[in-house]
């Protein structure tokens, strides 16, 4: 009897490892930083939307969505309904969430359901000159910093690493001042 319990003990540990394996992950901002960024940004253009009908909510963020610059945030509008263009339209799916105030992640969450590609946006991480360490970094993030600063013939026939670490390294006064006053603190110059 003893080994019987003894057993089915160490099944129910098992089955509970495994499970708390492979439980869900949370949802945090990081899997949905432009969804949760937009609604933000009109939560604070238009402070007191929350409030309105949803249709109003849904033609004010039609007409926020025209103002939007950045691709990646216009982007989330094509997808949601929220452009001229738009083949689908889930904009009730933002906007009755957002009337009833949930929170800004939860929203998005419940948008990602619908269509995954409002998940799969990000922004360009920014790399920060102050303290990088231009060993690690890749070429194609030189390249990226030297189109930036507008700078991509500056490094024109480069074919080395390091031809791209000096073109960036030679630029950085004219164009990350700061950053080059603390490498040349740490003596990488």
């Amino acid at each position: 009897m003893m080994k019987v319990e003894l057993v089915c003990l160490c099944v129910f540990f098992v089955l509970a490892i495994v499970t708390v394996s492979y439980a869900k992950k949370s949802f945090t901002r990081e899997d949905c930083d432009v969804c949760v960024t937009v609604l933000e940004k009109f939560e604070q253009e238009y402070p007191g939307i929350k409030d309105k009908k949803e249709a109003e909510i849904e033609s004010t963020f039609k007409k926020f969505c025209k103002t939007l610059k950045n691709s990646k945030e216009d982007r989330f509008c094509y997808y949601i309904g929220g452009s001229d263009t738009s083949a689908t339209n889930i904009l009730k799916m933002m906007t009755s969430p957002f009337k009833n105030h949930l929170p800004h992640l939860k929203t998005c969450e419940k948008l990602r359901t619908a269509d995954s590609q409002v998940c799969d946006l990000k922004y360009e991480k920014k790399i920060d000159l102050t303290a990088v360490d231009f060993k690690k970094l890749k070429v194609k993030d030189l390249k990226k910093i030297l189109s930036d600063w507008n700078e991509d013939k500056a490094c024109k026939g480069c074919s080395e690493k390091s031809d791209f670490v000096r073109a960036v390294k030679e630029l950085m006064p004219k164009h990350a001042p700061e950053a080059y006053e603390k490498l040349k603190a740490r003596e990488e110059l």
